[in-house]
């Protein structure tokens, strides 16, 4: 991770901690007992990826919202209409089955991953930004498979 800086990367990967908290609560009972005591069902198992997940796909939006005011003309109209698509992303298809869900966040995360290349390959994101994305979004998605699939 030559390049990125150290508190992105590692306020990339503490966010990532929720995630994996879902799929440890999914996987140890204690866990998610634990859990429902202190804090409540909202943040055991599935639930926690799935609210979660919706959130940082809004978050991410906010950031490349940020990037597009950079932009000017065309390219800012195109800009800003990208970095609205996650977050509405997330809350058109963030209902349904849990299963399904899950499968839509994935989507949601793979399109997101393209439209940060966009902003990235035309300069607008900084130059370490592909490689925090691309190891933040493959930790995600392999954490949201595992709740979607195991």
């Amino acid at each position: 991770m030559n390049g990125v800086p150290r508190p992105a990367l590692f306020l990339g990967l503490a966010g990532v901690l929720p995630f994996c908290w879902s799929v440890l609560t999914m996987q140890f009972d204690v866990l998610s007992k634990f859990t429902l005591v202190y804090a409540g069902s909202r943040f055991v198992g599935p639930f926690v990826q799935l609210f979660y997940g919706a959130v940082i796909l809004s978050f991410m939006s906010g950031v490349l919202w940020g990037y597009s005011t950079n932009m000017k003309g065309k390219s800012a109209v195109l800009g800003y209409s990208l970095s609205v698509l996650p977050a509405l992303w997330a809350f058109f298809s963030a209902s349904g089955s849990l299963e399904q869900t899950g499968q839509n966040l994935i989507i949601g995360f793979l399109g997101l991953l393209v439209i940060d290349w966009y902003f990235w390959s035309r300069g607008f994101a900084p130059s370490w930004w592909m490689k925090l994305r691309l190891l933040l979004t493959f930790l995600v998605i392999l954490l949201l498979a595992v709740g979607v699939y195991l």
